[in-house]
């Protein structure tokens, strides 16, 4: 007796060449949909409707620019990623445990520290810019 196939879970899986291309773009904009229902991150992306415009005036060459425009999309980036470890965490029980409370806090830090990262760089492009 022959096994049959186990039956495709998530279509996308089975999806080739531009068809899956498409409906991974249709899944991330998903994805930024679910995250802009997120406080934090509605915060964030509005901060860089300002700060991404801002980075092509304040920086003085392309690498300048890409490193302020950088700093502000990885906060947003991992503002999403700790958002999603929030939601798997909630999604296995509401019950507090110690490994789930660890997995929160560290992603907590993660936004904390990306937001360090672009706090200093902004400071000190502005530092460089009007001070030097």
């Amino acid at each position: 007796m022959s096994a049959l196939p186990d039956p495709v879970v998530n279509p996308q899986k089975s999806r080739k060449g531009f068809e899956r291309v498409f409906h991974a773009t249709l899944i991330s904009l998903q994805g930024l949909r679910a995250g802009w229902d997120e406080p934090a991150f509605r915060q964030e992306a509005i901060l860089a409707i300002v700060l991404l415009p801002l980075s092509l005036w304040l920086g003085r060459g392309w690498i300048e620019v890409a490193v302020l425009a950088g700093t502000v999309v990885l906060v947003m980036i991992v503002e999403l990623l700790n958002t999603a470890v929030e939601a798997a965490i909630d999604r296995i029980g509401p019950e507090w445990h110690d490994l789930s409370k660890r997995a929160k806090d560290m992603g907590s830090a993660a936004v904390l520290l990306s937001l360090l990262l672009c706090a200093g760089t902004w400071l000190a492009a502005l530092w460089q810019r009007f001070m030097a």
